[in-house]
């Protein structure tokens, strides 16, 4: 995900917030301990988003929509430290993985995109953050924007890695077909929109109430619980189309940045 200025992670209007599962590890012991990963591969998404994989032994484990709290240390000492959403599945055997952009400026995307190098080691700790964790128990309907699709991401992998039946369905948001993260990977359940250039016979523009109209209309079994994460502006605007089209106020779980 974008390196922030600021991360929330909060529902739509009003603000709602649905009970934690009990499942979900968060805020324990282990999630707060710091722990030694080593980087193991990187992986090129687009021109500006890679990934980096880290084998962090002991990994408590996390579900989907959970992230990291990640710290560099530089030989005097200074620290600079980041939240990142988890990319991976869950059961990935001690390993998590993280998509950044490359941020101009940023101090810790900067380094993972220029100076990294498999056999490097970082802190992390987690994972963290119940509220927009998914343990695959209900229908899914999932909204990104840009780097916003990572922890959605998870959410797919995880539906897949456990042939999972209940719904799930994403929309992702991008500006060109060369800066969609994760395109080789998406399938049947994904609408990509693209607001700048389109290929041949796919509409240019934002996200609209007609695409999200045949999900909205006709909802599964007990109805969507909507995940939305991407910029203030993309958050917004999902946000506000789900809301028009009927989808419950208090079952929409926004995840911003910027």
């Amino acid at each position: 995900m974008t390196e922030p200025t600021t991360r929330t992670s909060r529902p739509f209007s009003p603000p709602t917030r649905f009970a934690v599962p009990a499942r979900v590890p968060v805020d324990t012991p282990e999630a707060t301990r710091w722990r030694t990963a080593t980087l193991t591969e990187i992986r090129r998404e687009t021109a500006r988003a890679a990934t980096f994989r880290l084998a962090v032994p002991g990994w408590p484990g996390h579900l989907p929509g959970q992230h990291l709290h990640l710290r560099l240390t530089a030989p005097d000492g200074y620290t600079a430290q980041r939240h990142y959403s988890l990319a991976s599945a869950p059961d990935d055997r001690g390993h998590v993985e993280v998509t950044l952009d490359h941020v101009e400026g940023g101090e810790v995307s900067g380094w993972f995109h220029t100076r990294a190098r498999p056999g490097d080691t970082v802190e992390v700790r987690g994972p963290l953050s119940g509220f927009f964790a998914w343990a695959g128990d209900r229908p899914a309907l999932l909204l990104g924007g840009g780097s916003g699709v990572v922890p959605l991401m998870s959410m797919v992998r995880h539906h897949r890695a456990r042939d999972l039946t209940v719904p799930l369905r994403l929309f992702v948001s991008a500006r060109r077909p060369e800066e969609l993260i994760y395109a080789g990977e998406y399938g049947a359940e994904t609408t990509a929109v693209f607001t700048r250039s389109a290929p041949a016979g796919v509409p240019v523009g934002r996200l609209t109430a007609e695409r999200l109209a045949p999900s909205l209309s006709d909802p599964p079994a007990g109805g969507w619980e909507a995940y939305v994460c991407g910029s203030n502006a993309f958050a917004e605007h999902a946000s506000r189309l789900l809301a028009a089209g009927g989808q419950p106020v208090e079952r929409i779980r926004v995840e911003r940045f910027g």
